[in-house]
Order: structure tokens, then sequence, then C-alpha cells
């Protein structure tokens, strides 16, 4: 199986926050992989804890299992796009149901579920696939861009022009999504991809973290503490806290320290075997 170790550094910190008495946040990362999990629970008693914790293991069992099977450049035939993103698909899929199923069996967790964002590297490339208002962020020559888009209903009020992006800040009810894992059968996953360079930084995140911080104080932690991301970590964290912390916080940092692009030339001949008619 593949390893991104030495391209890639990746570091995370879930903290409770000032106000909530246990944390129903989970995240997960591994550099070997290019794998990063965040997941952001919901739910009455500790149920979002047991949603969010579910997500991340079936996650991660799931895409193992995947990665050690096939490489996720690969293109099928047929397909425009590479094998990953059908991997981040069917493993999110399987984390649905299972914590669908679970809520169903034990009356303690009924009505539990997770915002989720994940992300699996390969090939110079990045898919990110998210659920709700968790966050993904790319940090490109001392820019910060949000590369995703929040399913909730204050983002569906900013889109039709009933608020403006500052009075969002302002707003109640912030945090009704409008999609979330495990509330049903079936999930509808955003997914996307984008083409990585050397030096970038990427920064997945709850909404505990973007409540307390906007993007602006964001960036200039990270233009701060760009060169060491386990201080720039707990440096978001600190002030998320600092500023309030109503919610657990959650952040993962992620650099690209080399290309990683694949020798194809074998997948290619490949490649060219199954489009053959």
């Amino acid at each position: 199986m593949r390893s991104l170790a030495t391209a890639l550094e990746i570091c995370g910190m879930t903290d409770v926050g000032q106000i909530r008495d246990h944390n129903e946040d989970a995240i997960s990362f591994d550099s070997d992989l290019g794998l990063v999990i965040l997941a952001d629970g919901m739910g009455g008693y500790n149920a979002g804890e047991v949603a969010s914790g579910i997500a991340i293991q079936v996650i991660n069992e799931v895409m193992r299992a995947q990665l050690m099977a096939l490489a996720p450049h690969v293109k099928t035939a047929g397909s425009l796009w590479p094998v990953a993103h059908e991997m981040l698909l069917i493993a999110v899929d399987r984390a649905n149901s299972l914590i669908f199923q679970t809520a169903q069996q034990h009356r303690q967790c009924a009505g539990m579920g997770t915002t989720l964002v994940s992300a699996l590297l390969y090939d110079n490339c990045i898919a990110v696939a998210h659920i709700g208002d968790s966050r993904a962020y790319r940090f490109r020559q001392q820019e910060l861009e949000l590369i995703t888009r929040d399913h909730s209903l204050l983002q569906e009020q900013i889109d039709a022009g009933l608020l403006s992006h500052e009075e969002a800040r302002y707003a109640p009810h912030r945090n009704l999504v409008t999609r979330a894992l495990g509330i049903g059968t079936m999930v509808q996953t955003e997914l996307h991809e984008y083409a990585v360079e050397t030096d970038d930084i990427y920064l997945f995140c709850s909404d505990g973290l973007n409540d307390m911080l906007d993007d602006e104080a964001i960036a200039e932690i990270l233009i701060e503490f760009s060169q060491n991301l386990t201080l720039a970590a707990q440096s978001l964290v600190h002030q998320a806290n600092a500023m309030g912390g109503k919610d657990n916080i959650s952040v993962v940092l992620l650099r690209v320290r080399r290309d990683f692009s694949v020798d194809d030339g074998l997948w290619k001949k490949v490649g060219g075997w199954f489009s053959r008619e």
C-alpha cells in the first residue's frame, strides 16, 4: 500500500470548549494514507459522541480496506473521475447506515447524527467530501479560501440574499444544518476534487472554530504559525476558547511538503487496455 508520510504533514486537536460538558467532536488523520476525517456529532444525552465516533471508525476501516485493494488515482472504464471519489462515497454511505441503524436500535441514540468533512489525497490532488457545516479551507500563498459550502439554513438564507455574511455571524439558529450523516437511510454527500501545490495548508474544522473566529482571524493565525502546524492548531483552539468557546472545537491541519504525483506509466497502459472496445 502506498505511503504519503514524507509528502504530508498532519496534526490535529479537539477541545471541549468553555460551555459544553463533553466533547461530541471526533477527528482522525493518517499521513500514510493521506486521509483526514472530522465529525461533529449531534443528539441527546451523549448520542452525538456515539454518532461521530461511529463515523470516524467506519470511514477509517472502509477506506483502509479499499486503499489496500486499489490505488485511488486509477480511473475505471467509463468514469471521468478517479476511484478515490467512489471510495469516499462508499465509506460515508457505510457510516451513515451504521449510525442510522444504531439510532433505530437504541432509544438513547434516537435522532443522533453528525456533520462530516473528510479528505483523501492522491496524485497531487485532494478529494474533499462533506455533509453539514464542518468545513475545509485552503491556505495558499498567504491567502485563505473556504473550499466547502455549508449545508445549513443560514447558508441558504445567504444564498437567497436574505442575509449578508456579516449579518449571518450574529443570526439566531445559525447552527441548523440541512444535511447530516446518520439521520436517514440515505445521505447526500457533496464531493469535490482540487489540485494541490507544495506548501499548501488545508484546514478542516468543526463549527466551534469558525463560529468563534472569522476567516480573517483564522488567516492571521495561519500566517503567524505557518511553519509550525502544531502551534497553529493550538493557537486556533486557544483563540476560539478565548472568544467564548461556545461549542466543541476541532481542527486538523495538513501541509503538502512535496510533490506526490504518481508515476503512472503502467496505470496508463492498464487504463488503455480497459478503454479499448
